[in-house]
């Protein structure tokens, strides 16, 4: 998961400007870019799950990529979590009512971390490739997940 977001994130700083900004729907752009990207690394061997928040400015993705496990050739499915947030123009940063949404469907598939990705289309936000990076939050049942601004 680390490479595929870190990969995604090589991508934006290149090309998420132009993406977003040429985009009737800037908002959104960035979200449909992300699930549009995802797809074309799933696509194939795994699954990409979506649950929209309709009205609540979210969208909910699972990943779930089949894997052989080495030590006995058994099947098993990686499963990762993201929640994706867009930093409107005139609103708060969306990163405490992410880490909450994203705690909460961590719950709901039984995952212990996850990742939330920020989307900031406000018109005062840095440009794409300084304002793209990652961290480490703590959700608020306290649960360490990553964090991609982009």
């Amino acid at each position: 998961m680390d490479k595929l977001l870190r990969s995604f994130a090589g991508f934006w700083r290149e090309n998420g400007e132009i993406l977003a900004t040429s985009s009737t729907y800037p908002e959104a752009a960035a979200q449909l870019v992300m699930m549009a990207y995802l797809h074309r690394i799933v696509n194939g061997a795994g699954f990409i799950d979506r649950e929209y928040g309709v009205g609540r400015r979210r969208i909910d993705l699972l990943i779930r990529q089949p894997y052989t496990v080495e030590s006995d050739g058994s099947r098993a499915v990686q499963r990762e979590a993201l929640e994706l947030k867009v930093w409107r123009q005139g609103r708060p940063d969306p990163l405490v009512e992410g880490l909450a949404q994203l705690d909460d469907y961590l719950d709901r598939m039984e995952l212990s971390t996850g990742t939330l990705v920020v989307f900031d289309t406000r018109d005062q936000a840095a440009p794409v490739h300084e304002r793209t990076a990652f961290s480490q939050k703590t959700t608020p049942s306290g649960r360490t997940v990553t964090l991609l601004r982009a």
